[in-house]
């Protein structure tokens, strides 16, 4: 019996996560991966200074560091990548299946934010932070037309890519219909809404999911479709637009103060 497609390409979509391997690059990101013990590590190259920057997290790993002269530091990076000698080769994170990370347990209000197409990973770096701070559970993406875990996200993320589970599900409107059919409230960020932020969440509680999409285009019309609701921030100004990053942390903001 033939697959669907769908479970083809989310087979295919694994193998190529399972496969793929990127560099982490800076002293914090570097520390934060190292003492992940999630994180798959392949290979270390390092220059003196900064081994002895991270001697404590590397003892806890069992990799063998490849001590390099800073000038000639040969990692395939952006030559521009601001490294401080230190460069990690990994494997994305594997988290699991998603339904067990945003479960909705008895008394709890869970919180998931959803990403549509949003490409930047500074701009992702920045949400994983703030998603981190605000207690998501998960940060969920397309696999396709998003950013994919690399050495400028994890740093822009300064540490929260270790411990802010980052998903890219194969098709981001049926993994919002899995959600609403979990409990979860969904409703997206959009500046042509007719309710304002704070006058569509009023006294809501319970399971919620924040979908943003890239600044632009911003959300895609069955992303829009899937919501529940959309809401628009508060814009006192004329210009009355913000980056996507920030409009995330407003929108965490108000789901968490309600």
């Amino acid at each position: 019996m033939q697959k669907p497609t769908w479970v083809v390409e989310k087979e295919r979509n694994k193998r190529m996560i399972a496969a793929e391997t990127f560099w982490i690059f800076g002293i914090h990101a570097v520390r934060d991966a190292l003492l992940n013990p999630r994180r798959v590590k392949l290979r270390l190259i390092i220059t003196k200074n900064a081994f002895d920057r991270l001697a404590d997290a590397i003892a806890v790993t069992e990799l063998d560091a490849e001590i390099t002269d800073p000038r000639k530091f040969s990692v395939p990076i952006d030559p521009q990548s601001v490294h401080q000698g230190v460069a990690l080769e990994v494997k994305s994170l594997d988290w699991g299946p998603f339904t067990d990370l945003v479960a909705v347990n008895a008394g709890a209000a869970p919180l998931v934010l959803l990403l549509d197409r949003v490409t930047d990973p500074h701009n992702v770096g920045a949400i994983l932070r703030s998603a981190e701070v605000f207690g998501a559970l998960a940060v969920i993406a397309p696999f396709r037309h998003s950013a994919a875990e690399s050495g400028a996200l994890a740093k822009s993320a300064s540490g929260a890519l270790e411990r802010q589970p980052y998903l890219r599900v194969t098709n981001l409107a049926n993994t919002m219909e899995t959600l609403k059919s979990m409990g979860y409230f969904i409703f997206g960020l959009d500046g042509e809404a007719d309710l304002t932020l704070s006058e569509l969440l009023g006294n809501h509680i319970g399971p919620t999911a924040l979908a943003l999409g890239a600044e632009g285009p911003g959300l895609r019309d069955r992303t829009k479709e899937t919501c529940d609701a959309l809401a628009k921030i508060n814009a006192t100004g004329s210009f009355g637009s913000l980056n996507v990053s920030n409009a995330a942390a407003v929108g965490l903001f108000a789901v968490k103060s309600r």
